[in-house]
C-alpha cells in the first residue's frame, strides 16, 4: 500500500493504495466522478478515460495512483457543469460534435490540454492531439469543428451567444442544440455503469469455451468457497422460459444442455466485488462433448450436416422474389455482367460495453424488478423480460446509451441482470469487459452473393438476378427479416423489369446475426453497385450516367411490385452532377505511377415506414402550459430528442425550453417499436403531429391555449397519437416475393475519391461526397452528423473492418476508425418534401451505410482496375489481384 496526495479538480485528496491501482478505477470508484468512462479494458485504445495530469492529456486507464504523488488531476466534471459550461464543452455542443456522448468528455479534455498550449491549431494538429480518442459516431468530421470554434471562443474571435441559434426564431430546418448535448459535453449525464446501487452483488459469467457441445456438467464446488462470493445460478434457477425472443424463441438467457456458440452464457457469478466474480466464474468447472462445429452456410446445409437447433432445420427461412421474367430478359440482352461477392461478419462497434443493472423496488406483491440497460425497443425488452425471468412486474428504464447502431435492438445483457437481481434478492451490476461484449452480442449478417446483371443496347436495365445466402449464427435475433429488408429494397434507385432473387437463412455456429445499420440492403446493394459499374463498363457508358438514365419514375415499381409516385432521384441526380465532373477531371491526371487515383460511385433508395409500422405517442398540456411528450423514442446518439423538441414546439407553437421529455421508462410510455429501420423521425414525429393536432384543435373549440382554459372547459390536457404505414398490411408473398415496401424512401449518391498505393495494395480515402434527399431538414447538424457517421461507418466496412469470433477481442483487432483514418467529407442536401411524412421528413440514420462501401470499391476499380469481390478490401487482397493481373 502506498500513500498518496492528489489535487482532483482543485481540491486536495489523500488516498492510501494497492501498487496497480489506476487512476480511472480511483475517479470512478472512489471519487464517484463518472465522466470518465471505460471502453477499452485498461488498454489505453479508446480514449474515452481522458483526464488532464499536470497539464497534459492522458488515458486514465494506464497512470498508477501510486506514481501520481502531488499531481494535480483535472476530469470534465472540473471544466464546468451544465449551468455553467466551458468554452470548449459549449464549442462542442453548438457544433454537433455531440452525438451519443460517450466519447465527449474525453475528447473534451484532449481538447483543453491541445488549446491551453496552442489556442490556434490546424486540422493536422487537432487530428494529433485527439488521435487516442475514439468515436464511432461522428466520422470526427464535427469533432475537428468543434476544436476548431472551441479556439475561436478563447481567442475572443466569437462566443457562443453570437454562435448560438436563436431559441425564439424558427424551429425547423435550424441546428438548435439537442436537448441532452450539455449534460453529455459535462460528464454527468448517467450511462449504465454510471448508476450506484447501493450495496449491489457484481456479476460475471461463465461462458461457453466451446463453439458447439453438449453441457454434461456444471461443478461450482470450488467456486462458491472463493472469497467474496454471494452465489452461482444456473438455468434451472431461472422461473421462465429461460428464452429470448424477437421472431424465434432459439435463444436461453442461460444454456442448459447445449451450447451453439463460442461465449454462451452457462452460469452467472455474484460476488462483492467484481474482480472476486470473474475470479470465481473462471473456477467453476463445465464438462463438454463437443459436437461438429458448422463454420459457414454450406456447411450447415450439406447433407447430413448435425442440426443446431432441434426445432428448426439449418436452412431456416427462404424467400424468393420474381417480377417479371429475368431468365427470359436475361437471354435477349445485349451485355450481361455476373459475379459472386461476399460481405464479412461485422460488428456494429458501439464504444459502450454492453453494461446493465438491476434492482427491486417495493416490497411484497409490489415488489417491480427494475433493469436499466441501452435497450432502443424498451417495451418489447420488457415483455421478453417477463416471459423469459417468469416475473410479471417489471419496469425497463433506458439509460444514456454509448452508442449502439442496431446492436440494441436484441436482448444482451439484461437477461442475466434481471435473472441475477431476482434470484440473489439484490441489486445487482453488470458490467462485461469489451472483450466479453465482443463475444455475447449480436453482429452483421455475412452474405454469399451470386449476382447477374443486364442491360439492352441503349443501357437500360432489362433484368437482376441474385441468390444470396445469409449467415444467421446460432440464433435468429432478426435474421427473417433481415432478408425481407434486403427484398424490400432490392431494386436500389432503378427502374429494373424483371427480377429473380431467393434469399436463403441459414443456422451455423457464428455469432448470432443482428440488426446493423442498413440491417441486409448494405449486403445487397454491394453486390447491385458493383455490378452496376461492372456493366456500364461492358456498355461504354460512364457510370453516372448509366445510373442516372436508369432511375425509377414516379408511376414504375420497384422489385416488389410497389408503385411509388415520389421519386426524387433524378433531380438528385442533377444536383450531384458538378461534384462528380469535378472529382472525375481531377482523377484523370492521377492515373500513372504507384499512387492511382480513382473515383467511384454508389446509390441507394433506403425505405422507410415499412409494412405494418406504426407508432404512439402521447402529449400533455402541463399547468404552465408547457408540454410534455410522453414517447418510448429511444435516443442512442441520433437526435431524437432535437426532433420531439423542434416539432412540438413548431407545431404547438410553444417555446423550446418548456417541452419536457418522457421517454426513458416502460411505466410512463406507450409501445413506440425499436429506433431502428431510420423511422423514429417519420413513425414517431408523425404520431406527435397527430397528437399535437388534437390538442390544438381542442384549444379552438373552446377558444383558449392555456391548461386552465382547458379545464374550465371540461377539454382533456392528454392526447395520443398514432401514426400507421398506410396501405402497408401483409408480408411479401411467399412464392412470388411480390406486395407492399416501405410508405418512404430517402435517396442517396455516395462518391468515394481514394487513393491506391500499387506497390502495397494500401488504400487511402482522400474525400466522400454524399447527396442525400431526406425531404425537410428538421436539424441540419444532425442530418450531416448521421451522415458523416455512415460514411466513416461504411468505409470501415469496405477496407478494414472483419469480426472473428474469439479472436477479434478489442479495438486494435477490429481495427477501429481514428482520427488518422479520418478523411474530409462533403454535403449536397435537396429537400423534397414527402407527402406523408412529417412536415415533410423522413428518416436519414442509416442511408449512408448502405452505399458507402461500394462506392470505395468502385474507385478502387478506377483506380488501379482491380475489382474487389469479397469485403473487405484489405491491401493483401488488392496486392494479390494486381500480381494476379500483370
Amino acid at each position: 500500500m502506498k500513500k498518496v496526495v492528489m489535487k482532483i479538480n482543485g481540491k486536495s485528496h489523500q488516498f492510501i493504495v494497492e501498487p496497480d491501482r489506476v487512476l480511472l478505477d480511483l475517479l470512478r470508484e472512489d471519487m464517484l466522478l463518472t465522466g470518465a468512462k471505460q471502453s477499452c479494458d485498461r488498454k489505453g485504445q479508446c480514449g474515452a478515460c481522458t483526464v488532464i495530469v499536470n497539464g497534459k492529456a492522458v488515458r486514465s486507464c494506464l497512470q498508477k495512483v501510486a506514481n501520481l504523488d502531488g499531481a494535480e488531476v483535472i476530469t470534465v466534471e472540473g471544466l464546468g457543469t451544465p449551468d455553467n459550461p466551458h468554452l470548449i464543452q459549449e464549442a462542442y455542443v453548438l457544433s454537433g460534435a455531440v452525438q451519443c456522448g460517450f466519447c465527449t468528455p474525453g475528447m473534451i479534455m484532449s481538447t483543453k490540454a491541445l488549446l491551453d498550449r496552442n489556442p490556434n491549431p490546424d486540422v493536422e494538429e487537432i487530428k494529433k492531439a485527439l488521435e487516442h480518442n475514439l468515436c464511432r459516431c461522428t466520422g470526427y468530421a464535427k469533432i475537428i469543428d468543434a476544436v476548431t470554434l472551441a479556439g475561436r471562443f478563447i481567442r475572443g474571435e466569437t462566443t457562443p451567444d453570437k454562435v448560438r441559434p436563436d431559441p425564439n426564431g424558427p424551429k425547423i430546418g435550424v441546428s438548435h442544440p439537442r436537448p441532452s448535448a450539455i449534460i453529455k459535453a459535462c460528464g454527468v449525464a448517467a450511462f449504465s455503469a454510471d448508476i450506484k446501487l447501493q450495496d449491489a452483488l457484481e456479476l460475471a459469467v461463465v461462458r461457453s469455451t466451446e463453439h458447439h457441445a453438449k453441457i454434461k456438467s456444471i461443478n461450482t464446488s470450488e467456486a462458491e468457497k472463493m472469497p467474496g462470493v454471494m452465489g452461482i445460478m444456473t438455468a434451472d434457477d431461472i422461473k421462465g422460459t429461460n428464452r429470448i425472443v424477437i421472431i424465434f424463441p432459439d435463444q436461453p438467457i442461460l444454456c442448459k444442455d447445449k451450447v451453439q456458440c463460442l461465449g454462451d452464457p452457462i452460469a452467472i457469478v455474484a460476488a462483492q466485488t467484481k474482480n472476486q466474480a470473474v475470479a470465481a466464474a473462471e473456477a467453476v468447472k463445465v464438462t463438454y462433448e463437443p459436437l461438429p462445429v458448422l463454420k459457414n452456410p454450406r456447411e450447415a446445409m450439406a447433407e447430413g450436416a448435425i442440426q443446431i437447433h432441434q426445432e428448426w432445420p439449418n436452412l431456416c427461412f427462404a424467400q424468393p422474389q420474381i417480377k417479371g421474367d429475368a431468365e427470359k430478359a436475361i437471354a435477349a440482352s445485349a451485355v450481361v455482367v455476373e459475379a459472386n461477392f461476399t460481405t464479412q461478419i461485422n460488428h456494429q462497434a458501439p464504444l459502450e460495453p454492453e453494461a446493465t443493472v438491476a434492482y427491486i423496488e417495493g416490497e411484497g406483491e409490489d415488489a417491480q424488478l427494475v433493469v436499466v440497460g441501452r435497450s432502443i425497443q424498451i417495451h418489447g425488452m420488457m415483455a421478453n423480460l417477463q416471459e423469459a425471468l417468469g416475473y410479471e412486474n417489471v419496469r425497463y428504464e433506458e439509460s444514456y446509451s454509448g452508442g449502439q447502431f442496431g446492436i440494441k435492438a436484441a436482448m444482451t445483457s439484461e437477461g442475466i441482470s434481471g435473472a441475477a437481481a431476482l434470484h440473489f434478492k439484490r441489486s445487482v451490476r453488470y458490467i462485461p469487459s469489451l472483450a466479453e461484449s465482443m463475444l455475447l452480442t449480436n453482429k452483421r449478417h455475412a452474405f454469399d452473393m451470386k449476382v447477374k446483371l443486364a442491360a439492352d443496347k441503349d443501357g437500360k436495365l432489362t433484368a437482376f438476378t441474385i441468390d444470396y445466402i445469409v449467415d444467421n449464427g446460432a440464433y435468429q435475433i432478426i435474421g427473417i427479416y433481415v432478408i425481407m429488408r434486403a427484398m424490400w429494397m432490392l431494386s436500389g434507385s432503378y427502374n429494373i423489369p424483371n427480377i429473380n432473387a431467393m434469399g436463403k437463412l441459414v443456422y451455423t455456429n457464428n455469432p448470432a446475426g443482428g440488426a446493423a445499420r442498413g440491417a441486409g440492403p448494405p449486403q445487397v446493394t454491394f453486390a447491385l453497385e458493383s455490378a452496376m459499374d461492372m456493366l456500364a463498363e461492358k456498355i461504354g457508358m460512364d457510370p453516372f450516367k448509366f445510373r442516372k438514365i436508369n432511375s425509377l419514375l414516379p408511376g414504375q415499381s420497384v422489385s416488389t411490385g410497389m408503385v411509388y409516385e415520389q421519386w426524387p432521384f433524378p433531380e438528385l441526380c442533377d444536383a450531384f452532377q458538378p461534384s462528380y465532373d469535378r472529382a472525375k477531371k481531377e482523377a484523370a491526371d492521377l492515373k500513372s505511377g504507384p499512387i492511382r487515383r480513382g473515383v467511384g460511385i454508389a446509390t441507394h433508395a433506403f425505405g422507410i415506414g415499412g409494412p405494418g409500422d406504426a407508432g404512439r405517442v402521447a402529449v400533455e398540456l402541463d399547468p404552465d402550459d408547457g408540454i410534455t411528450i410522453f414517447a418510448a423514442v429511444a435516443d442512442p446518439g441520433e437526435g431524437n430528442d432535437s426532433m420531439l423538441t423542434q416539432i412540438a414546439s413548431h407545431v404547438g407553437g410553444i417555446p423550446m425550453n418548456k417541452i419536457r421529455l418522457v421517454t426513458r421508462d416502460t411505466d410512463h410510455t406507450a409501445e413506440m417499436g425499436p429506433a431502428a429501420a431510420s423511422r423514429m423521425t417519420y413513425m414517431a414525429g408523425g404520431s406527435l403531429i397527430l397528437a399535437l393536432e388534437q390538442l390544438k384543435k381542442a384549444m379552438e373549440e373552446v377558444g383558449s391555449k392555456t391548461y386552465e382554459g382547458l379545464r374550465k372547459a371540461g377539454k382533456a390536457t392528454h392526447y395520443v397519437g398514432s401514426k400507421q404505414a398506410a396501405g402497408q398490411e401483409g408480408p411479401l408473398d411467399p412464392v412470388t416475393g411480390q406486395g407492399p415496401s416501405f410508405e418512404s424512401r430517402v435517396h442517396n449518391i455516395q462518391m468515394a475519391e481514394v487513393e491506391v498505393n500499387t506497390d502495397t495494395g494500401e488504400v487511402r480515402v482522400i474525400k466522400m461526397t454524399t447527396a442525400v434527399d431526406a425531404g425537410t431538414v428538421i436539424n441540419p447538424h444532425n442530418l450531416e452528423g448521421q451522415l458523416h457517421g455512415g460514411i466513416d461507418q461504411g468505409v470501415g466496412y469496405a477496407l478494414r473492418e472483419e469480426y472473428i469470433h474469439g479472436k477479434t477481442n478489442d479495438w486494435n483487432t477490429f481495427k477501429f476508425p481514428t482520427m488518422k483514418t479520418s478523411f474530409p467529407m462533403d454535403v449536397i442536401i435537396k429537400e423534397t418534401p414527402r407527402v406523408k411524412g412529417p412536415l415533410g421528413a423522413t428518416g436519414i440514420g442509416e442511408m449512408t451505410m448502405v452505399s458507402t462501401a461500394p462506392a470505395v470499391i468502385n474507385a478502387i476499380y478506377d483506380a488501379c482496375g482491380v475489382r474487389i469481390y469479397n469485403l473487405p478490401a484489405t491491401p493483401e487482397k488488392i496486392k494479390a489481384a494486381l500480381t494476379a493481373k500483370k
